[in-house]
Formats: structure tokens, C-alpha cells, sequence
């Protein structure tokens, strides 16, 4: 990884800034975060787990059975998960793309902007140290869920939505 990628922040600030806010993080109330685990052991799939309240009849209360619904929070409400905004989001998608094949890393920014905006020494306050080199697909390569779609493979992205 080039020094470019790296950012010039050694700061207090950008130190305090790495853990957030712990209301940021909390879960909601009355639920708890759990996960269903897919096809592979590296898919596992956020729900959030709503205990309801009783309901009250004549006859006394009766309880309700818990309700599920799919947790678009990501790990911030996961009590299990240790966040450092200045790591950035594990990247869950990373194997799969690679066990494809039909991608390649770059070595660096391609575009001129690109390259021009990570050596400008003004924007190094505003950089990660984390940056992730990008990918492209593969010379006659089709990478989008889609093309994968029409000729029937179900990819751990399609699973993990559905």
C-alpha cells in the first residue's frame, strides 16, 4: 500500500474521535440483536428480536411471541462488536468476491482525480489509514448481481438480502 493510502492524522482529535458515542451504539428496547446464519459460516444475516408486551384481556394477560425483522443497523447496535470509526466497517463481502475470481485488485486509484485527490496533502486530515485498494471486474468479466442472476447462481449477497 502506498503512503499515499496512509493518512498524515496523528492527532488528539482524530484519537477521540475513534470510538463512538456509547448512545450511538446502544441497542433498541425490548430487542436484541441476533443473527441466522446462511448457506456458510462467514454469511450471517442481522435480525433484530422484538419482545412485545403482553396483551391484557378479560381473562388476564396473554403473551406474544416475539417479531423479527431484518437489523439494517449494522454492527453499531451488535453489543458484541468493538467499533473504531478510524478501522472502518469489516469488509463482510471481501471473501465472496474473491472466491468469484472475476475481479482483480488495482494497484492504486486509476483515475486522475482519483490519484490527484489522495496525494493532495491538504485532504490528509480527511484520510483513513485503513484505505482498501480498489477492485475492477476481470477483462470480459460481468460483476454485478444481475449477470449472476439470469444465469441462475445465488451469490452470498443475494442470500444474505433475501
Amino acid at each position: 500500500m502506498s503512503t499515499s493510502y496512509k493518512s498524515a492524522v496523528q492527532g488528539d482529535g482524530f484519537k477521540r474521535a475513534s470510538e463512538l458515542n456509547a448512545q450511538a451504539v446502544s441497542g433498541f428496547p425490548n430487542s436484541s440483536k441476533i443473527y441466522q446464519r446462511g448457506s456458510r459460516a462467514d454469511l450471517r444475516v442481522p435480525f433484530r428480536e422484538i419482545r412485545q408486551a403482553d396483551t391484557h384481556t378479560r381473562s388476564g394477560p396473554a403473551g406474544n411471541a416475539p417479531v423479527y425483522v431484518y437489523d439494517t443497523s449494522g454492527p453499531y447496535t451488535d453489543p458484541t462488536a468493538h467499533i473504531d470509526v478510524r478501522q472502518g466497517l469489516p469488509a463482510l463481502r471481501q471473501t465472496w468476491i474473491e472466491e468469484r475470481g472475476d475481479t482483480e485488485q488495482l494497484a492504486g486509484r486509476t483515475s486522475n482525480y482519483g490519484r490527484q485527490r489522495s496525494d493532495d496533502p491538504a485532504l490528509a486530515s480527511l484520510r483513513f489509514e485503513h484505505i482498501r485498494a480498489p477492485r475492477r471486474a476481470r477483462a470480459g468479466a460481468n460483476v454485478t448481481q444481475l449477470h449472476y442472476a439470469r444465469r441462475g447462481i445465488v451469490t452470498p449477497e443475494m442470500e444474505f438480502i433475501a
